[in-house]
């Protein structure tokens, strides 16, 4: 059994000002995955994008401190930020199912999407290849940054899985990279990689493009800010099938993705 990170989404269509339970992207629960019941599961972060103001978003659950709030933020439009001070994660229950619920004076056909980042110390079936920041920095021989240009589809959903090859295809042969932050063009709820490396689990991140830097430093911040080894770790060999996709709106827009990679030795400094 080996770690995993992995990142979950859902959407509501058009909350009309009524409190809305998410409905998951096809292949995402709110149900936590089976892991040993003595193994730690955290809810790393969460964030929502909502299209008008003074909307919130629920994450409750018996399991969590209570099952009436339980997790409410009062959300601003458009800014998918995280909405817990990073470091401070949520411990989760193997198989319980959260509820998570959106109330928002939307327009009809709007979409209004959340992301939970989810981390297991050990999950059967899965073994994530995910580095610390130290062991990163003391391998890192170059940085690198490869530009995929992922088209979505109106959905609400994971659309636009593209492969991290399809523009440019430089990376070194059977080279190991750290992806340690991205960059987005166009505003989204979520960007996620995923791949053999991961545990054919997404990870990833919000899609803002106001915080850049947020972007720039996610996965190494993880990793400082929660003592825990989360940089995703890929092989150039796997590059074919390392995919990126996005959450987007109705609005559907195609976003630049620029991943920000280290490529990594296999001795230390």
């Amino acid at each position: 059994m080996g770690k995993a990170l992995e990142i979950i989404s859902g959407r509501v269509l058009f909350s009309n000002n009524v409190i809305a339970p998410l409905i998951m992207a096809a292949g995402d629960s709110l149900t936590v995955r089976n892991a040993p019941l003595e193994s730690k599961v955290r809810l790393l972060n969460m964030w929502a994008i909502l299209q008008t103001a003074a909307g919130w978003v629920r994450l409750r659950s018996p399991r969590l401190h209570d099952n009436v709030q339980g997790l409410r933020f009062t959300m601003p439009v458009t800014d998918p930020q995280p909405l817990f001070p990073m470091g401070a994660s949520q411990p989760l229950v193997p198989q319980d199912t959260m509820i998570c619920e959106i109330q928002v004076a939307d327009a009809a056909g709007q979409f209004e999407n959340v992301a939970l980042l989810i981390s297991y110390d050990s999950l059967p079936g899965a073994d994530a290849r995910l580095a610390t920041w130290e062991e990163v920095q003391r391998r890192m021989v170059n940085i690198v940054t490869v530009e995929n240009t992922i088209v979505t589809v109106n959905t609400g959903g994971w659309t636009g899985a593209q492969a991290l090859n399809t523009a440019f295809d430089l990376l070194k042969a059977n080279t190991d990279y750290a992806l340690l932050g991205y960059h987005c063009s166009v505003q989204s709820c979520a960007v996620a990689w995923r791949g053999a490396d991961t545990g054919n689990l997404r990870v990833g991140g919000p899609g803002g493009i106001i915080q850049r830097d947020l972007q720039a430093h996610w996965f190494k911040n993880l990793s400082l800010h929660y003592g825990l080894p989360l940089i995703p770790v890929f092989n150039s060999a796997n590059r074919a099938g390392i995919l990126i996709d996005i959450v987007q709106n109705q609005a559907a827009a195609p976003v630049v993705v620029d991943s920000i990679f280290a490529e990594i030795g296999p001795t230390t400094k």
